[in-house]
């Protein structure tokens, strides 16, 4: 049973600009899934017409086995909506945001206080139920605006650039609270092209591009796939620039400070043994980009 099926989704605008390019995608339920790519890649496109704030011009959507063009309510039930850009009321109490989410589902002022009353301390937010929003920080805001979308307990949970405008300590916080909720059974989709927080939290992503979708793979297949690296190593001794090495490309900094680029483990392990071979002392090693940054670069070149 799938969480989420988009099957040849597009989007033309009426200037004739093609958003998405015939989108098909499959997130199994009790998934954590990341759509990745760069601004103006197509995520929130995607997000937004999920959650019918834009219409698709043609393709099939079916929400937790309902089809959005012909069972709306009962697909749009099934899933919380946490967009990217803050849509907060202003003069409400945190408390009163969360128990009218819950009114317009249907859900009674006791239920709906028991669980605002647990979201609030899962997210760190029980001190400030009584604050205004003008009253928040950014952080809390988006803490917020996650646990409004879980007043109904949706199966489906959908984040737009979750942690964009947080610190790292607010982040870790929100990473720890979808893992939770995550293992407990609820699916979960974010955009993000931080590829750090996908490497952190998903299962499997799509790697989105121009309007399509260029890969679709689990986090451990995706890191299977040999793809050049960049190593950034610091000598102890200090070199002319005039180093040469038969492992990868190397590209001299400073006197002992080079950028190697590498196609997988084994070419460094040869790196290192040519290094020794030569007499020259590492100090440091450490990847330019990370494992997942580094493929999502070569793939979306690839299709440029």
């Amino acid at each position: 049973m799938y969480a989420l099926e988009l099957k040849n989704v597009q989007k033309t605008y009426e200037n004739g600009f093609q958003a998405l390019k015939g989108i098909d995608l499959s997130v199994l339920k009790g998934s954590f899934f990341g759509l990745l790519g760069a601004n103006g890649a197509g995520k929130s496109t995607a997000i937004n017409i999920i959650s019918r704030l834009i219409p698709h011009t043609s393709g099939k959507i079916i929400i937790n086995g309902f089809d959005l063009d012909k069972q709306v309510y009962q697909a749009k039930a099934s899933i919380g909506i946490v967009p990217q850009e803050f849509n907060l009321p202003l003069f409400e109490t945190v408390e009163e945001i969360l128990i009218n989410s819950a009114g317009y589902h249907g859900i009674s002022r006791k239920k709906a206080l028991s669980k605002a009353n647990w979201l609030l301390t899962e997210l760190g937010l029980e001190s400030k139920k009584n604050n205004i929003i003008y009253e928040l920080s950014g952080g809390m805001k988006r803490r917020l605006m996650i646990a409004r979308s879980l007043m109904h307990q949706p199966e489906l949970l959908i984040l737009d650039e979750p942690s964009a405008g947080v610190d790292v300590e607010i982040r870790h916080t929100i990473w720890h609270f979808l893992k939770t909720i995550n293992k407990a059974g609820t699916s979960i989709i974010l955009t993000t092209h931080y590829l750090e927080e996908a490497e952190q939290l998903c299962d499997e992503v799509a790697i989105i591009h121009h309007g399509k979708i260029v890969e679709q793979a689990s986090i451990d297949e995706l890191l299977k796939t040999p793809a050049k690296q960049t190593y950034v190593i610091h000598t102890l001794d200090y070199y002319p620039r005039t180093l040469e090495l038969t492992t990868g490309f190397i590209k001299q900094i400073t006197d002992n400070s080079f950028e190697i680029d590498i196609i997988n483990q084994q070419n460094l392990n040869s790196l290192f043994l040519e290094l020794h071979q030569k007499n020259i002392v590492i100090q440091s090693v450490a990847p330019k980009t990370n494992r997942l940054e580094a493929l999502f670069m070569e793939l979306i070149r690839d299709e440029n």
